[in-house]
């Protein structure tokens, strides 16, 4: 049955259909080859149903609204000029103050699409005349934004979360030292990169400069401190820090600085609203697909046929970061976070593993596939943006891979880089 469905997916992508249709198409095919028909669909309904009942999703619109305000309003600048005006004149400092930007903004998003639009629209220009080539500008800003994934707030979390009944306040503290150890990586190769070519340096700000970009960056600074913050200091849940984003975003856009208007409220809704659609859509019929592959004990025949099972934790990490990796390099990573984490669920809990550590290598595999050819979704993206040919956004993403594909064996070797935040947050 596995393979069936698997064959429908695929052959339904390569037609072009969006996402939801092979996943739907696939769903109702394994419901009546199990129960000879349509007249149990009513028991499916109630599976897709339950998918997107948990409070915790509640936090996936809030965020996706907090992003779009923010992303249409002045936040993102304020951000990207601080950042320029402290390392803009080092040797590679604009291209390290794109990666620096792009984590600050997904830590204030918890969205790569929208990280993509806000920091690479006013700063790929940029470094285009400052030297950097296209290439390298692209893959920076795509491979850079999928921090996003792993700071908090963290949209992909909150389904892991979901789905295998993980904290997701835990989640999103884990989420800070791979995005950290990422940043750090990315920057020493921008200096590396920006040594090898002679890019010039840009001018040096003044310590008043300097000053000013602070005081204007000071406001959408707060973003991380109430998510964080609130979260670790118990003030309240991840749920209601979404809630409160979105609550500061609009204030801040269209009270304090006063960069939207209200006629804005209807655009931003209305595509907050479609997103949120397509979102829940798939977690609904991604539930249902997940019941129906656990129904048919596909998991446990899949485990043992690759020999998971008898695999020790590092061999069953290995094999999530391999299979998580390879599948979002072609599926939308939501669905691949809600097919994939009940298949690996009995080999996890039969492991011992930590589950937050399972959802930190998951969500990063999640971020490494986004921007893999063939079908990142980050590229297109970045396609869509930036106006490029498909070959020229791909051809620089190779070492930024690589070095992302280091990260996850950093953590698998040293748990430590993802777990010692949220023991030191959630210490008893």
């Amino acid at each position: 049955m596995a393979t069936l469905l698997m064959s429908i997916m695929i052959g339904l992508l390569l037609l072009g259909f969006p996402m939801m249709i092979p996943l739907i198409t696939a769903a109702v095919v394994g419901f009546v080859m199990m129960f000879d028909g349509f007249g149990q669909m009513g028991t499916f309904i109630q599976q897709m149903m339950g998918g997107i009942r948990p409070a915790s999703l509640i936090a996936v619109p809030m965020f996706i609204l907090a992003a779009d305000i923010m992303t249409r309003g002045h936040s993102a600048d304020r951000l990207i000029n601080m950042v320029m005006a402290f390392i803009g004149h080092i040797k590679g400092g604009l291209a390290i103050s794109t990666a620096t930007s792009c984590t600050l903004f997904g830590a204030v998003s918890g969205s790569t699409q929208a990280t993509v639009v806000a920091v690479g629209s006013p700063l790929r220009p940029k470094m285009l005349r400052a030297g950097y080539s296209d290439p390298f500008t692209l893959a920076l800003i795509i491979n850079a934004s999928d921090i996003a994934f792993l700071i908090p707030p963290s949209i992909g979390m909150i389904i892991y979360g979901v789905i295998s009944e993980t904290s997701i306040a835990e989640l999103f503290i884990a989420g800070i030292g791979p995005g950290l150890l990422i940043l750090f990586m990315f920057s020493l190769y921008c200096l590396y990169y920006a040594h090898k070519n002679e890019v010039p340096t840009e001018p040096r700000a003044s310590w008043r400069e300097r000053g000013r970009a602070v005081r204007m960056a000071l406001w959408p600074l707060f973003f991380p401190v109430i998510i964080v913050g609130g979260i670790y200091g118990g003030i309240f849940s991840p749920t209601e820090a979404a809630a409160v984003c979105v609550l500061y975003a609009f204030l801040l856009e269209f009270v304090v600085f006063r960069s939207l208007k209200l006629p804005d409220i209807y655009r931003i809704a209305k595509s907050t609203g479609l997103i949120t659609a397509v979102v829940f859509i798939l977690v609904a019929v991604g539930n249902g697909f997940s019941w129906i592959l656990s129904f048919a004990q596909v998991p446990q025949t899949i485990l043992e046929s690759v020999g998971v099972n008898e695999a020790g934790p590092v061999g069953v990490l290995i094999a999530i970061c391999v299979a998580f990796f390879i599948a979002c390099m072609f599926v939308d990573p939501i669905v691949v976070i809600l097919v994939l984490t009940p298949i690996f669920a009995p080999a996890i809990q039969s492991t011992g593993l930590d589950p937050v550590l399972v959802g930190v290598l998951i969500t990063l595999q999640v971020a490494i596939g986004s921007a893999t050819p063939p079908f990142g979704c980050d590229i297109f993206t970045a396609i869509a943006i930036f106006k490029r040919p498909y070959m020229e956004v791909i051809r620089g993403t190779p070492p930024f891979i690589f070095m992302l594909v280091v990260a996850a064996g950093l953590i698998i070797a040293f748990p430590d880089i993802a777990l010692y935040f949220r023991d030191l947050a959630f210490a008893d």
